[in-house]
Parts: structure tokens; C-alpha cells; sequence
């Protein structure tokens, strides 16, 4: 199955008798909320989703963006336009990582009719496509979430799933190391994960690599012989970037959805720092 769709694609879909449904997930860590540059042009039809308040609960004890309550989560998808079997294709301006989260969010929630705009906003305005700032006004869809269409663990199935599979850790190898936090109080990995950047995924232009190329990625990393592959980041969001990529390979793989923010809110679960995984 293909989750990415070009901009060129993407075109033709939307020139069709029944365009597919199209989701604005910009997001910044740490940044304010991306409607503003949404609102200075996005494409056509597009209706702006917040990563922080429709694509995850508050903040607290479950890590910084844990998993929406699914009511919750199927009404701001409805109010987006989305029905039960309506195409989705989600994009950003950036690395990537929003429209990955609402892609993985929609097929955990039971929607697999969602792709990726490959390469983002960029990739539509180099195939010369327009945009817009009228905003949509709120869709009615009839989207109704049925969770457990993609595989989760918590915190102890992530300690476990280091130890019997792999468990790739998706931050940048810096904060893997533990040699800085920008974002969390405590530095370091769990136990056993394997550094896996999510920014070795992409090409210089933000398009995914071609199939191989992440599957050969992957296989150097473990990930064909090991019998269960799991993936966690900082609060789960570029992780779902990594499921992605390993999809696209022909892997599958469970998130850790709590991430490194759940991890280190217990004291007592082990941490540890340096190149190597444990």
C-alpha cells in the first residue's frame, strides 16, 4: 500500500468529481501554533489542524503529547471534513513530522484512506501549484474513531520490546547521547533503543527516499531480522515520521506514544547515555 502521494498526484485528485480531503498539520516544537503561516497561504481547500490541542490530550504525566481521547480526536477529524470513506492527504511546511502524527492518529483510529503530501507545501509550490488564504469553513464529516488500527505499547512494553526486538529511537543523536535536552529535563535513551534519526529519512529536498533506500536503512539498523520493531522520540510525534519511513520499507512497527517524556516522569526506570544502547 502507498501512504505518500506527490504534489503532481495530488493535483490530479484534487481536479477530480470528488477531490480527497486535505489537512494543513504545521507544527513546530517548541513554537507557537502553525495557523498563523497557515493563514498566509496554504493549498487550496486545506483546512488547518493543531497539532497541540486536536492531534494530542494535554500534556502531564503520559509524556508531552500523549494520545487524544478518541471522541475528541473524531470530532476535530469531523469538523476537518473528514468522513468514514473520504481520501485524506495531510502535508506541512516543514520536516514533516505533523502530518506524519495525523496519518499515524487516523489509521490508529481505524481511517487507512490517508497519505503523505511527499515533501510537504515545498513540493507543491516546485510542481506550481497554487495557494490560497480563504479559509474553509468547518467541514461535516462523519468520521467515526474505532482505536486500535495501529499497534502501541506503554512504557514497560517499550522496556520489554528493547530487549526481545528492536526499539529505534527517533531524536537526534545528540539527545539520544544524552549530551544535550533542548526540550526535556533529563538526558539520555532507554535502555537497548538504537539511534535512528528521523532526518536520515528524508532527502536535502524533504521527500522521503525511495523504498529501498529506507529498507536498506533499516536493515542496517536491525530491523528485518528483529521479531518485533517498536519506535519512540520525545513525545511521540517524529516517531510516527519513523513508522512512516519503515511502512514505506515494508516494515511494520509499534510506537511507544509516551515517548522519552513519559519515560523519565518515573524516577526509577533506568536511563542511559553514550553512543552505544545500553
Amino acid at each position: 500500500m502507498e501512504f505518500l502521494i506527490t504534489a503532481r498526484e495530488l493535483a490530479g485528485e484534487l481536479a477530480a468529481p470528488v477531490p480527497p480531503v486535505l489537512l494543513d498539520v504545521r507544527y513546530r516544537m517548541g513554537g507557537p501554533p502553525g495557523h498563523g503561516e497557515y493563514a498566509k497561504g496554504h493549498i487550496p481547500g486545506a483546512r488547518y489542524v493543531d497539532l497541540d490541542a486536536e492531534l494530542a490530550a494535554p500534556p502531564g504525566a503520559g509524556g508531552r503529547h500523549p494520545l487524544p481521547d478518541a471522541d475528541a480526536f473524531g470530532a476535530a477529524m469531523r469538523r476537518a471534513g473528514v468522513g468514514a470513506d473520504t481520501d485524506v492527504v495531510v502535508y506541512d511546511d516543514a520536516n514533516g513530522w505533523g502530518p506524519a502524527r495525523a496519518w499515524w492518529l487516523l489509521r490508529w483510529a481505524g481511517h487507512h484512506r490517508v497519505k503523505v503530501l511527499d515533501g510537504g507545501l515545498a513540493a507543491w509550490k516546485a510542481a506550481g501549484g497554487p495557494l490560497s488564504t480563504e479559509e474553509p469553513p468547518p467541514g461535516e464529516g462523519d468520521f467515526a474513531p474505532r482505536p486500535g488500527g495501529m499497534p502501541v505499547v506503554d512504557a514497560d512494553g517499550a522496556a520489554e520490546l528493547a530487549r526481545r526486538g528492536l526499539l529505534l529511537d527517533a531524536r537526534a543523536g545528540e539527545r539520544y547521547r544524552g549530551e544535550v535536552e533542548p526540550v526535556d529535563p533529563v538526558a539520555g535513551h532507554i535502555p537497548g533503543a538504537v539511534s535512528a534519526p528521523t532526518t536520515a529519512n528524508t532527502a536535502p529536498d524533504g521527500t522521503y527516499l525511495p523504498a529501498g533506500e529506507l529498507a536498506a536503512r533499516f536493515a542496517a539498523l536491525g530491523a528485518t531480522t528483529a521479531p518485533e520493531v517498536g519506535v519512540y522520540c520525545g513525545s511521540g510525534v517524529s516517531a510516527a515520521h519513523q513508522i512512516l519511513a519503515l511502512a514505506e520499507a515494508g516494515i511494520p512497527a509499534t510506537l511507544y506514544p509516551g515517548s522519552w517524556s513519559e519515560w523519565i516522569t518515573t524516577p526509577t526506570r533506568p536511563i542511559t547515555t553514550g553512543p552505544s544502547p545500553t
